[in-house]
């Protein structure tokens, strides 16, 4: 079983752990991989997120091999076994706990910030990971939470070797895994996107997590991505396709420079679409070969003939209102699209376009053309794409709205600012988009 990337993986462990919706449970993701996994399964099951935080001790001379592990709450779990027999003077451990419990402290105030923790007492916790190679950390993991009070603990994991699994079962009182192969060697073998998680993802989907559904459409239900062949003009780009059931219409997106249909900053606005039962089309503008060469990304008339090409490919295939969405300079190749349809006085159009910190100054004279309601998104320090993004909507005849997320960078890194983009996009479209 391959996972596209950890949403993908997330939302197929959800399914496997409906069992439990009615048991209450918490959710804990382990950071920080582990986090965006147990966000979607906490989100599909209605419980709780919180981020378990845990350092294994390893023997001084030994790392991997752990004489026990702590975590919050002052919860520590030792193997007098292993004390004993790795011979390790007791102010060497003792040297290797102080230093793990500052590095813990350091985690759980970066994760979690002031709020507190999620209580276990009593509860079913399902403690989630992206992966198990070893299991130790999954392992010491439902140690700490049963000593932290949870009355049963169910441990949930995309990928594990065989023998791992065997060995949790022991450990916890239930381990759901999607896949166990055999020919088993890392975790991120069997992911087609394994990028790392930052640190300001984890926080901002504990965030989100925390801050309850907020206005806008109704929530619909995850809807998984088929992988599809888009034909653009007789070129075959590789390309994801979202339909949730009910779909009212479907947003086409355009990725910027260095960046591809995985880009995560995407995909998580993408996902927040599909909850408010809008389609979604991601797909590589250019060819790995083309990618190469930087200066294919800025020659924005032939990216905007090619958004043109594959939004008439999606059109014979779903027929539904199109929206764009663009990044950086995805977006200029979406308002130059967006132009020529109107100029070829295409009937069906380009119904709105969202821009997220994008380059519009790059579409030129062809702003002027655009007829499709344009929202133009820029973090309020992303300084100089702000005075680009200011200059270009003066070129504007269409109905359009400049919205500066406060505190916000490039690429909207932020905890909380690449949510408010995703809210953005979703109001504008839904009032724009959908008939």
């Amino acid at each position: 079983m391959l996972f596209t990337h950890r949403t993908d993986a997330g939302e197929r462990l959800a399914e496997a752990l409906l069992h439990l919706q009615g048991e209450d449970p918490v959710v804990l993701g382990l950071p920080r991989g582990g986090v965006p996994v147990a966000f979607q399964v906490a989100r599909a099951l209605g419980a709780p997120l919180d981020v378990i935080v845990v350092r294994k001790l390893g023997v001084p001379y030994h790392r991997e091999l752990g004489f026990g592990a702590i975590g919050e709450g002052g919860v520590r779990v030792i193997s007098e076994d292993i004390v004993r027999s790795s011979r390790v003077r007791q102010q060497d451990l003792a040297a290797v706990e102080h230093a793990e419990e500052a590095e813990l402290a350091r985690q759980a105030r970066r994760f979690r910030g002031d709020r507190p923790r999620v209580a276990l007492a009593g509860r079913t916790v399902i403690v989630v990971d992206d992966g198990i190679a070893t299991g130790a950390t999954a392992a010491a993991a439902c140690e700490v939470v049963r000593a932290q009070g949870a009355a049963r603990v169910v441990l949930a994991v995309p990928v594990a070797p065989p023998d791992a699994v065997a060995w949790l079962r022991t450990e916890a009182d239930e381990v759901v895994c999607l896949s166990t192969p055999r020919a088993f060697r890392a975790v991120g073998e069997w992911y087609e996107d394994f990028s790392q998680t930052p640190d300001e993802e984890v926080v901002a989907l504990l965030t989100r997590a925390n801050a309850g559904p907020g206005p806008g459409p109704a929530s619909g239900p995850a809807a998984r991505a088929a992988a599809v062949e888009v034909d653009a003009g007789g070129l075959v780009l590789a390309g994801d396709l979202a339909l949730p059931e009910g779909a009212g219409a479907v947003v086409v997106f355009a990725h910027g420079s260095g960046s591809s249909r995985r880009s995560p900053r995407n995909r998580a606005v993408a996902a927040e679409l599909n909850r408010a039962r809008l389609g979604t089309l991601l797909f590589d503008l250019l060819t790995p070969a083309e990618e190469a060469d930087r200066a294919n990304v800025f020659d924005i008339g032939p990216l905007a003939g090619r958004l043109a090409e594959a939004t008439r490919w999606l059109r014979r295939r779903v027929p539904l209102p199109v929206g764009y969405f663009g990044a950086s300079t995805g977006a200029a190749a979406a308002l130059w699209a967006a132009a020529d349809a109107s100029d070829a006085g295409d009937d069906a159009g380009i119904g709105a376009v969202v821009s997220r910190g994008g380059r519009p100054d790059l579409a030129g004279p062809r702003l002027a053309a655009v007829r499709a309601p344009t929202l133009l998104v820029v973090g309020s320090r992303d300084t100089t794409v702000l005075e680009l993004n200011r200059g270009a909507q003066r070129e504007l005849r269409c109905e359009n709205r400049l919205e500066i997320v406060p505190g916000a960078t490039h690429l909207f890194e932020e905890p909380g600012a690449l949510d408010e983009v995703a809210a953005l996009a979703r109001d504008w479209f839904a009032r724009h988009l959908v008939r």
